[in-house]
């Protein structure tokens, strides 16, 4: 197989995704077709399937195949744990999350953001604020850094109104017992 031309498919799809799926679709059955274990196309394939059809089951496919022909190709890492997350799949994305904090070059501040969301999802808030938190101290650039602060707030308003529900009930509480004492 000439490896040129299975690189040029996988160039010609990445430089397509997301702007014209159908030549990426094309493209990437190309080179899927020429090897199909080729970790990049398998990872755009499953990015195409997830963000592009909602299809997690697909996508959760491909990125394994992805992982299960080069385990250290560090992008599929965060896309996969986000599959599984949108899935509702949390035991599995709990395991790859302790996974991918062990393969040399995957961003630490990354994985403890999509933990955080992991957390987040299971309702676990205080959990959350403390992995976006730790994410903080592995954030090397002011986009990300405003991000996670941003995220921060948002979970923050969501442990507060629960705070404010009680006040007033407290509040209510004690108009009721000034009505019922007249």
């Amino acid at each position: 197989m000439d490896t040129n031309l299975l690189n040029n498919y996988v160039l010609k799809a990445i430089d397509a995704y997301p702007y014209d799926l159908e030549e990426t679709v094309e493209n990437l059955n190309y080179a899927l077709s020429y090897e199909s274990h080729n970790a990049y196309a398998l990872y755009l394939m499953g990015r195409l399937q997830a963000e592009q059809f909602g299809d997690y089951e697909k996508a959760k496919f491909y990125y394994a195949e992805a992982l299960a022909n080069k385990m250290d190709f560090i992008k599929v890492y965060p896309k996969y744990i986000l599959v599984l997350i949108w899935n509702h799949d949390y035991d599995e994305a709990r395991k790859l999350i302790d996974f991918a904090h062990t393969v040399k070059a995957v961003g630490k501040g990354e994985l403890l953001v999509l933990e955080a969301q992991l957390f987040e999802c299971q309702e676990a808030y205080k959990n959350a604020l403390k992995a976006f938190k730790k994410a903080k101290l592995f954030i090397y650039n002011n986009s990300f850094m405003s991000f996670v602060d941003s995220e921060i707030t948002r979970v923050k308003n969501k442990i507060k109104p629960k705070k404010k529900k009680s006040s007033k009930n407290k509040k209510t509480k004690k108009r009721k017992q000034k009505k019922n004492k007249k």
